[in-house]
C-alpha cells in the first residue's frame, strides 16, 4: 500500500484523505523511508534554515492554551514592547553572516497597530539596505493594507499558523477564529506575499486532526509548513499534558510530506526536546528548520544545526 501511494505521488497525483489516513496504520519506518524518497524527487537535496526574533513579547490578548505570552496564562516570561530598530537590524545582520536564508520578526498580540507596522516597515527597509537575507514577518491578523505595507518594505513571506484542524481549533483558542486566520492568509497572498503556515502537534489532537490540517494547507497552496512539537510550558493550561512519542512525530512529518510533496516541511519549535534534535525527521521527509532560540524557549545553535544537517550526505544548505 505504501509503495502504491508513493508511486501515485511520484507520478504527479494527489493523495486522498482516505489513503493518508491508511498510512497511520503502516510501519513508521516504512512510511518515513517513502516520504524521504518523495522529498528527494520533488525538492532534491536542498535544505533551508530560517531564524526568528521575538520582536514584542507577552501581553497577548488571545487565549491560546499552549502560549506563554497570553494574558490568560501564568507563564514566567519577559514582557516588553516592540524592539528598537538597532536591535532587530543587528540580529538580522548576524543571521545573514551565519548564512541563514531567512529572518523573521515575530510579535505577540492579536495584531499590530498601524503605528507599529509603520515602525517595523522602517526596520524592514533598513535590513534590506544592509544585507541580502530574505525577510519573513509574523504579526497576527493583519489586514490587507498592513500586509501590503510590509511587502513594500521588503518582506517577502508572511507567517500565520492555522495551528491545528478546524474541528480541534476551538479547544485551543476561542478569542479568534479559524476563518479569521484563513482570511489573513488570503490577504497576504493577495498582497503577493508568500505564506508560511503550519501548526503544533501534541496539543491533544488526533492524527486525523493533523491530516485535516495538512489538507487545509494544501487547499491554501502553502509551500512553507512549520511543524511545531508542543513544549508544555509551566503556567499554561497544557503544562501537564502527556508528550507524544518520537514515532508519532516522525509519522506526522512523513504523512505531511505525502500530502504536500513539494513543500518546505519545516521542523520548528519543540525540536530541542528530541533526543537527536530532529535529525531523524530529516530522514522522514523534512527539508527545512528553524534554528536558534524560539519565542520564549531556548533553541539550538546555528553551528550545531548545520553539523546535524550535513550528516545527511548530499544535502545542500541554501544560504543568504
Amino acid at each position: 500500500m505504501i509503495e502504491k501511494i508513493k508511486k501515485e505521488i511520484l507520478n504527479g497525483n494527489n493523495i486522498t484523505f482516505e489513503d493518508a489516513l491508511s498510512l497511520t496504520k503502516m510501519p513508521v519506518d516504512s512510511i518515513c523511508s517513502a516520504a524521504n524518497e518523495i522529498r528527494l524527487f520533488y525538492c532534491k537535496n536542498k535544505f533551508d534554515i530560517c531564524a526568528i526574533i521575538n520582536g514584542k513579547s507577552g501581553g497577548c490578548s488571545e487565549n491560546c492554551k499552549y502560549c506563554a505570552q497570553s494574558v490568560y496564562n501564568n507563564a514566567d516570561i519577559k514582557n516588553y514592547p516592540l524592539l528598537d530598530l538597532h536591535t532587530i537590524t543587528n540580529a538580522a545582520e548576524n543571521c545573514c553572516k551565519q548564512g541563514i536564508l531567512r529572518f523573521s520578526v515575530v510579535t505577540s498580540g492579536r495584531k499590530l497597530s498601524d503605528n507599529e507596522i509603520d515602525t517595523l516597515s522602517n526596520v524592514y527597509s533598513e535590513i534590506k539596505d544592509k544585507c541580502e537575507i530574505y525577510l519573513c514577518a509574523s504579526h497576527g491578523l493583519l489586514n490587507y493594507n498592513q500586509l501590503l505595507k510590509i511587502k513594500k518594505a521588503g518582506v517577502s513571506r508572511y507567517h500565520n499558523n492555522l495551528e491545528t484542524s478546524r474541528n480541534f481549533f476551538t479547544k485551543i483558542c476561542t478569542t479568534h477564529t479559524y476563518d479569521e486566520k484563513i482570511e489573513t492568509i488570503k490577504n497576504a497572498q493577495k498582497a503577493n506575499l508568500e505564506v508560511c503556515s503550519g501548526g503544533i502537534i501534541g496539543l491533544g489532537e488526533t492524527i486525523k486532526d493533523r491530516i485535516e490540517l495538512a489538507f487545509e494547507l494544501k487547499k491554501l497552496k502553502i509551500k512553507s509548513v512549520p511543524i511545531n512539537i508542543l513544549n508544555p510550558i509551566p503556567g499554561t493550561p497544557l503544562e501537564n499534558i502527556s508528550k507524544i512519542s518520537y514515532d508519532e512525530i516522525k509519522q506526522t512529518v512523513a504523512i505531511f510530506r505525502f500530502i504536500l510533496p513539494d513543500a518546505a516541511i519545516r521542523i520548528a519549535g519543540g525540536r530541542g526536546l528530541l533526543k537527536d534534535k530532529g535529525e531523524s525527521l530529516i530522514k522522514s521527509g523534512a527539508n527545512a528548520l528553524i534554528t536558534g532560540d524560539m519565542l520564549t524557549t531556548n533553541g539550538i545553535s546555528v553551528e550545531n544545526d548545520k553539523k546535524m544537517i550535513e550528516k545527511n550526505e548530499g544535502i545542500i544548505i541554501k544560504e543568504c
